[in-house]
């Protein structure tokens, strides 16, 4: 009955299609993530906090209580993730505790608990830490989740844009203490210094202070043109990974569905994991409607 109860709950609080009350779930600790960050944002503003106190009070306390019972609710029904042969209850209990999902909610109870053992702490600090419970949000979307995943997998490319973004760096710095050193030694004195002008200028464009001399003009220009040229770069690699994610995640449904198809019978279990699968690619009935014609259109061929 205990372990029915935790799988149960870890389902729901995992978003299985399964449980229709999930999807409630779901919308509801969205709300109350987007409703914190509102308050901690709205709590900075003097005026704001200076009437509204003791309702942000209020909010910060019953929030904490909401979010830590879902880290303990979490924690508790993982236990049923994995059987005593696969490792125990507190296999998946530590694999979710140690996951950046699990520390993600861990953190987001943290700042009150802080407080009350260091009340002299800057509040400026507990509100940033507040703010990051907004990564509560990327478990429910995964366009967080995808944008890990395609750097990682182009790794190597943006490696080697940082290489370059490096060297022209490092190059522009060098070649605009020479030209603006002596005139402008405040900006230009050092290296280092030269350094912050040519990383803002490459990311931003413009350095947030003009050359006066010809030469620091034209080191300028190439400065600024580098900058779009590597963004252009980075976009790209973005883009390319971006777009090779979502087809490897079409590639994966549509390989589950063809296993699904192949023997012409489509078991309660199959749909299941159709549907689970589904949920997790973030796909739309549209899209699966779509890769099902296909798949049974190339079988009878």
């Amino acid at each position: 009955m205990v372990n029915d109860l935790k799988l149960a709950l870890m389902e729901i609080l995992e978003g299985s299609p399964k449980y229709k009350v999930s999807r409630y779930v779901e919308w509801l600790i969205t709300a109350v993530v987007l409703v914190n960050c509102s308050a901690v944002i709205l709590d900075s503003v003097p005026e704001i906090h200076a009437v509204y106190r003791d309702f942000f009070h209020e909010l910060e306390f019953w929030s904490v209580m909401f979010f830590t019972l879902e880290y303990c609710l979490r924690v508790w029904s993982l236990g049923a993730k994995f059987g005593p042969e696969a490792g125990g209850s507190w296999k998946g209990r530590r694999q979710y505790m140690f996951s950046p999902f699990g520390l993600i909610d861990f953190f987001a109870t943290m700042p009150h608990y802080l407080h009350l053992f260091f009340p002299t702490l800057d509040l400026r600090i507990l509100r940033v830490l507040r703010l990051l419970r907004i990564l509560k949000l990327s478990k429910y979307n995964t366009a967080l989740q995808d944008l890990f995943h395609a750097v990682h997998s182009e790794r190597r490319a943006f490696g080697s844009a940082a290489f370059l973004l490096l060297i022209a760096t490092v190059v522009s710095a060098s070649l605009m203490h020479f030209a603006e050193g002596h005139e402008q030694p405040e900006f230009f004195g050092s290296i280092p210094h030269s350094i912050y002008w040519s990383i803002v200028t490459i990311t931003s464009g413009y350095g947030n202070v003009e050359p006066v001399t010809k030469a620091g003009e034209v080191i300028a220009l190439l400065t600024g043109f580098l900058g779009v040229c590597m963004a252009a770069i980075m976009t790209g690699i973005v883009a390319s990974a971006f777009s090779n994610q979502m087809s490897r995640k079409k590639a994966a449904y549509q390989s589950q569905l063809r296993l699904a198809l192949a023997d012409g019978n489509v078991s309660s279990a199959e749909r299941e994991s159709l549907k689970q699968l589904q949920a997790k690619y973030r796909l739309s009935d549209a899209q699966v409607q779509v890769f099902i014609d296909e798949a049974e259109k190339a079988k009878n061929q």
